[in-house]
């Protein structure tokens, strides 16, 4: 093995290295990747102004930040106190819901006859107790989940802090754009900041399509859920959390092979099988509905332009989580986009060929 192919190799070592510690400090300056990405959403609209009304840019800028300002706020706000109301309701009623899935699971094995599967008596009450004890294992972790969610939302002085970080980083980013890049090109090489500019440029392309695809069709799957549930629960059916339920459709939607039908298709058959079969149908049309509008949508948000087959995005958020937990989910298939624009001509060309190349 040549000294080429041994630089190629700790080049990789040192990108995926860098690549978790950059993944590791933007969870911890988190408002300012938020401020950074609001930027982008608010940009072109800041550009509009300057340009139709021959305004400066910091005019404009305050003009569209009042405005953007204003719409996050009351959504922030009206999300934050829904969500402590629906959790708070949620957590006192944890043990009752378990208490309804154990009986509901034990009822149904009441009615099968369990002679004719040549299945001992004892086998059917190892099951039960193996039943309940997942059933209790889950409503802790389903505890531990909301008491932390209502822990972080109702510390005010800390969700104050980090909501005045994020909008004064928002407002200077967008003002003060043209200052911070000339400081950039100021203090560093020229050649420096053409190949940064470069991969950057590259990385943040690529990762702009994924992630900009991801939260359309994410935000398009939670927004019909939480409109269908809220005219639902309008018209009587029993739905006590709405936003809750929404907010987990949304997540698992995002999930490649999973989507939307992971959640609704089975609570569809369970509220079927409780004997609320009008319940089911209704929940299986808003799915259809989901289905059908992801179906038109995805086509032209995606277009294929990310050029990933979903296995090998299905091997980043296994990666994912076994290093970082539940966020891996979304870290790896990042991690996997930057690692494929970064060695594009290595994929492009074969890596056995591109080492072959690199030998000779």
């Amino acid at each position: 093995m040549n000294r080429e192919i041994l630089k190629k190799i700790f080049i990789l070592v040192a990108l995926l290295a860098g690549t978790i510690i950059a993944l590791k400090l933007a969870i911890f300056y988190m408002p300012f990747i938020i401020a950074f990405a609001l930027y982008l959403l608010i940009e072109p609209a800041i550009k509009f102004f300057m340009k139709k009304f021959k305004l400066k840019r910091k005019t404009s800028s305050v003009l569209i930040l009042i405005v953007a300002i204003s719409i996050i706020i009351g959504i922030i706000v009206w999300g934050v106190v829904t969500i402590i109301s629906e959790s708070s309701n949620l957590l006192k009623n944890l043990n009752e819901y378990v208490n309804i899935i154990y009986e509901f699971i034990r009822t149904k094995l009441s009615k099968i006859d369990f002679t004719k599967l040549q299945i001992s008596e004892d086998l059917k009450m190892i099951f039960e107790s193996s039943t309940q004890d997942v059933l209790l294992k889950l409503s802790d972790i389903v505890k531990r989940f909301f008491s932390n969610v209502l822990l972080k939302l109702t510390s005010i002085p800390t969700m104050a802090f980090y909501i005045v970080i994020t909008i004064t980083a928002l407002y200077f980013i967008c003002t003060d754009k043209i200052y911070m890049i000339d400081q950039l090109e100021h203090h560093l090489p020229q050649n420096w900041v053409k190949k940064i500019y470069k991969h950057i440029h590259g990385i943040a392309n690529a990762l702009g399509k994924y992630l900009k695809a991801q939260t359309i069709l994410v935000v398009i799957s939670f927004a019909i859920s939480l409109i269908g549930l809220l005219i639902y629960s309008l018209i009587g059916f029993n739905i006590k959390y709405p936003l809750l339920v929404a907010l987990g459709i949304g997540f698992v939607d995002a999930l490649p092979i999973l989507g939307s039908g992971a959640v609704m298709v089975p609570w569809a058959i369970i509220e079927a099988c409780k004997g609320d079969v009008r319940f089911g149908i209704a929940i299986l049309i808003l799915w259809i509905i989901m289905t059908v509008s992801r179906q038109i949508i995805e086509p032209k948000v995606v277009g294929g332009q990310l050029g990933i087959h979903p296995i090998f995005t299905i091997i980043s958020m296994y990666t994912g989580v076994k290093f970082c937990g539940l966020i891996g989910l979304f870290v790896g298939p990042i991690i996997l986009i930057i690692l494929k624009n970064i060695f594009e001509n290595t994929i492009d060309k074969g890596i056995f060929n591109f080492i072959k190349e690199s030998d000779s």
